[in-house]
């Protein structure tokens, strides 16, 4: 009995497979692996295998800080940039910085005014399609499909579950590279890193002020309209 060990497969190697495995289909429009769950058919077995994982919940890729689990490799070292964060993909209009060229190519929208998702029932748009499924859950289907094992409280996604969760588990894995302060979740960290950078996105139309949160700002509109003006209390309240 001889034990064979297979020699670790290149990078260049495993893109070279896949290349000769979807060519059938770039040149013929050949899918031969079909899934047997759904009936879709893909090109290669490498992308059938992938999209399996869909339907058995397999993720073997871990991330070390946060234990979140994913299907794919590339997704993982995508998650990594939380924690690190590292954001490599710069817009070339406000130079804004994102993780991914996908996120930047989303964020650019907001510069051009696209929005390619319109719900059927309201008519409502949208900038990337996964606010437009959760704008159909939330909003006319009312589905709460997750719930939290803690309070029993629901949510339309498993996102939302789990950000809501830290509030009781006290998780922060999202921490700043600057002063290592931690946050509950990449928005926060982000607010957070303002008190580094000095940026202040949110500008007053009226006088021009700006401010580093959105509820700085609302609370500052406030003297411009006269909202927070305090109440006159009358003498027959005062009586009652």
């Amino acid at each position: 009995y001889r034990q064979v060990i297979a020699a670790p497969t290149s990078r260049r190697l495993i893109i070279a497979r896949y290349r000769r495995a979807t060519w059938d289909t770039l040149v013929h429009g050949e899918t031969p692996f079909q899934c047997t769950v759904c009936d879709r058919k893909f090109s290669s077995s490498v992308a059938l295998r992938y999209h399996l994982r869909i339907h058995t919940g397999e993720k073997p890729y871990e991330c070390t800080i946060c234990n979140k689990k994913f299907s794919r490799l590339w997704t993982l070292r995508t998650h990594l940039r939380l924690h690190t964060g590292e954001r490599p993909a710069r817009c070339t209009v406000c130079s804004k910085t994102f993780r991914t060229a996908s996120y930047l190519t989303m964020h650019l929208r907001t510069h051009t005014g696209e929005k390619p998702f319109t719900c059927n029932d309201c008519g409502m748009q949208f900038v990337v399609g996964g606010a437009l499924k959760a704008h159909i859950k939330c909003v006319h289907a009312k589905t709460r499909d997750f719930e939290c094992t803690a309070c029993s409280k629901k949510f339309s996604t498993s996102g939302h579950l789990r950000t809501h969760l830290r509030t009781h588990t006290g998780e922060r894995p999202f921490a700043c590279s600057v002063c290592n302060k931690k946050c509950s979740t990449p928005a926060a960290l982000r607010t957070h890193l303002r008190v580094h950078t000095g940026e202040k996105p949110f500008e007053c139309s009226v006088c021009s002020r700006k401010f580093v949160h959105s509820c700085s700002l609302k609370a500052h509109l406030k003297a411009h309209t006269g909202e927070n003006k305090p109440r006159v209390v009358t003498d027959r309240e005062i009586r009652e």
